[in-house]
């Protein structure tokens, strides 16, 4: 799917999510990624092999007050 150079990390690579928007609909709260994968604005991901990754809820400062 990927045709610029450098080319994009692969989806079963661990920066896959670096890849280049190449579809965005912010109003949607999503972007397609070069690599096929959809991300969502609440960082949760939908790869191109139907596997749904969950949002990812980071420790901060918020987390440990509440």
């Amino acid at each position: 799917m990927c045709t610029h150079q450098p080319s994009c990390p692969p989806v079963d690579s661990t920066d896959h999510d670096a890849a280049v928007i190449v579809k965005a609909h912010p109003e949607q709260g999503w972007n397609l990624l070069c690599n096929g994968t959809i991300v969502f604005d609440d960082t949760g991901e939908l790869l191109p092999d139907g596997r749904v990754v969950g949002p990812q809820r980071g420790g901060g400062a918020l987390s440990a007050a509440a």
